[in-house]
């Protein structure tokens, strides 16, 4: 059952911004994914500092692959939930989500009192 407070134009422009953030982050995974390969150094050509530089820039480059999977995992089911008449309703606790939250981060799953709580904890 759609969200009575989500009008087919809004549901559109919500779907057309998470198609458009899975692109994004689809390219971002393809293009990143040597940036998060094991470094190998030649330890006589490359100093100790630059080991270690190489080294953190490789996690850094981990940790924002890691994440950019997770966040495409949580648009991928956002688009799911859109074709399912399901998209816009809180998973804890079954209430609309606004749309104003929705605009904002398009793959929320919680409406704003049930995120605020799971923060707290």
């Amino acid at each position: 059952m759609p969200n009575p407070e989500l009008d087919p134009e809004q549901i559109e422009r919500l779907r057309s911004a998470l198609e458009t953030h899975r692109d994004e982050l689809e390219a971002l995974l393809k293009n990143g994914a040597g940036a998060a390969e094991p470094v190998t150094l030649d330890q006589q050509s490359v100093g100790r500092v630059s080991r270690i530089d190489a080294i953190q820039q490789q996690q850094i480059a981990r940790a924002g692959q890691q994440q950019a999977a997770q966040t495409l995992g949580r648009v991928d089911l956002a688009l799911k939930r859109i074709a399912g008449g399901e998209y816009g309703y809180c998973l804890q606790c079954g209430e609309p989500v606004g749309y104003a939250r929705l605009g904002a981060q398009p793959f929320a799953t919680l409406c704003l009192d049930c995120q605020e709580a799971s923060e707290t904890r």
